[in-house]
């Protein structure tokens, strides 16, 4: 694995301050001594069609965070939705092309309870069996050229 970078440290150490000082509605940092690593508790916020349900994020940080997008995948099992594959990858632009150092894991987290909250239906994407079959290989989403089908979601 490759180390963090000096200021990758410093500023994930500041965002975990910051989450440990007021954490995002719906989510739990569970402890641990990985810097690099963060799994992370989502619960489905009340009123939606993931309420009572609880989910785990794997956030993996570059060498160069912030300037490069942490991964962030669904550990298993992923909940139901349209814009996450079985295998926990997320269609969710700024986890890659409109990525910014500005976002933190907490605004990251927030879009994607946003996204779970605003679900019409509990279904896989349409191409969610081609596109795990050619991940199979260990490809990380980050390689995926992904398409965002709306803008709105």
């Amino acid at each position: 694995a490759q180390v963090l970078s000096k200021i990758a440290c410093l500023r994930l150490q500041k965002e975990l301050g910051e989450w440990q000082a007021s954490p995002p509605g719906g989510f739990t940092y569970k402890v641990s001594d990985n810097l690099q690593r963060w799994v992370i508790e989502v619960s489905g916020a009340e009123g939606t069609l993931y309420a009572g349900e609880t989910y785990r994020l794997q956030v993996d940080f570059p060498e160069q965070y912030p300037m490069e997008a942490p991964q962030v995948i669904f550990m298993h099992p992923a909940p139901m939705h349209p814009h996450i594959y079985s295998n926990g990858h997320i269609c969710l632009d700024i986890l890659y092309d409109s990525w910014s150092p500005a976002m933190t894991v907490s605004s990251v987290c927030i879009s994607i309870l946003s996204m779970l909250s605003s679900s019409p239906a509990k279904e896989r994407p349409s191409d969610n069996d081609r596109y795990v079959r050619n991940c199979r290989n260990g490809r990380s989403p980050k390689e995926t050229r992904w398409w965002f089908h709306d803008d709105k979601v």
